[in-house]
Parts: C-alpha cells; structure tokens; sequence
C-alpha cells in the first residue's frame, strides 16, 4: 500500500492508498519541530487504530513545501518504515511541462495539483486550492503549466483583518445569506465571503479572458474550496482528494 503526504504550512495530509483507491486518510498540524521518532511513532499508532502495521506499507511519496521538516519526515519514514520515499522535486516524472521562466519555483503542491487536475479531469485546466495561499493555476490542453496566480488564503486574509485590527473580533469563517451585515460580525463575515466569492470569478475570468480560453474547466480543492465552490458558477468541480490523487499519480509514473 502507497501511503501519499502532503506536507502544507498549516496541516500535514496523509492518504494510505490500495492501488488506485484511497482508504483512509488524516491529517496533522504541521510542526517544524517534531523529530523524526515523533513522525513514526505517530504514523505507527494510526496504522495500528486500522488494525495494520508498518509491514502493510510498501511504498511512501511526499510532497512538501515546508523544507525545515523535511529531514525529521523522511527520517521518521526511513527509520520506521524501511522505505526510502519519492519526493516530488525539480526532474521527477511528472507528465506536466513546466513552461515559466523558472521552473524550480514552482512548489510541489502547485504541480502535484496541476498533475491531478489534467489527468483526472483533462485540458485545458484552471486548477485552484484555496490553501493557506489560495493558488489559480492554468494547464494548456497539450499538459503544459502556463501561468498562476497567487494570494493570501482565507483563513490567512481573515487572521490579519482581526489580528491587525483593535477592535475587530476573530469571527467564524461561514457562508451568509446576505451582504448586508447589520452587526460588527455579520459584516465581517459577508466581507470575508463574498469578497472570497468576488475574486475568485473575477481572476477565474481574467484567466479565461488572457488566455484566449473560454470553455475551460475549473477544478478547485483544499480546506475552504467548499464553501467557495458551492456559492459560484465558475467553479465546475470541487475534488477534495485531489492533491492526494496527484501524488498517486505521480508515483506510479516513476
């Protein structure tokens, strides 16, 4: 069995794969400084809770974009579970072309992404995961990566709008029936909603509009990728495994 890790700024997302299937998954918060034996011993205790063993794993890939723990996380794997893992890195097999000036910038979430999206769904392609950075990511119909775009998560935009702020509270982040907020919260809340709404269409469009590319599909994952996705039109598919699938994908082409 492929257990598959998406190492992120906030969370650390593990899925245990057999064959193509993803069985279980979970998720820890990301910690630069857990050590190696903390990795394993964690990892060990939830195989044991599905009633299987380090022996039930035969295969790991990680995907990071967190370098400060990935000497512990690779550790930890070496050492408990025998296995030297795939990192996805610069020259990996990927079946995606990298078409920016450096390709080395890009990370590997924004590629293990990209690779799912084209595969699972086809091309042309606007992949976006609403992260702790929300990406949008455009993929030609020939596979080639062509172009992002970058901002602040929701969850992060939200913590600096209260953080920075003297007297505005941390609110939950939810969906609203109405814009019109009458109360400090309510109107943080439509704020932080619709705004999020807002621009995602317009950079979704802008993409399009740039491009030349107007019956594109748009596929969006990650944490609030939900809320997002079911108050628009311009999002055609929410796949909250998706980066997961894209580490399986990427594996098997190794």
């Amino acid at each position: 069995m492929l257990f598959a890790i998406d190492a992120g700024n906030t969370n650390v997302t593990v899925g245990l794969f057999d064959g193509e299937r993803l069985v279980k998954q979970f998720r820890l918060t990301t910690k630069t400084d857990r050590t190696s034996d903390e990795y394993g011993v964690f990892l060990g205790e939830w195989l044991s809770l599905q009633n299987m063993t380090f022996s039930d794993i035969d295969s790991v890939i990680i995907a990071s974009v967190v370098p400060k723990i990935m000497h512990s996380l690779t550790s930890g794997i070496v050492k408990y579970f025998n296995i030297n893992p795939v990192i996805v890195a610069p020259g990996i097999k990927t079946g995606i072309n990298i078409s920016i000036p450096n390709p080395k910038e890009l990370g590997a979430d924004r590629l293990v992404d990209a690779v799912a999206a084209y595969e699972m769904y086809g091309g042309p392609v606007i992949v976006i995961d609403f992260g702790t950075a929300t990406t949008h990511d455009l993929v030609l119909d020939d596979g080639t990566f062509y172009a992002g775009v970058t901002s602040p998560g929701i969850r992060l935009a939200a913590a600096a709008l209260w953080g920075g702020t003297a007297k505005l509270p941390e609110v939950e982040i939810k969906k609203v029936d109405t814009i019109m907020g009458r109360d400090t919260v309510s109107s943080m809340q439509a704020g932080i909603y619709y705004g999020y709404i807002g621009q995602t269409e317009y950079i979704v469009n802008r993409l399009k509009k740039e491009s030349g590319l107007e019956n594109i599909k748009v596929v969006a994952t990650g944490g609030l990728g939900k809320l997002i996705s079911e108050s628009t039109d311009c999002i055609d598919v929410y796949d909250p495994e998706l980066t997961l699938h894209g580490l399986r994908l990427i594996y098997d082409k190794q």
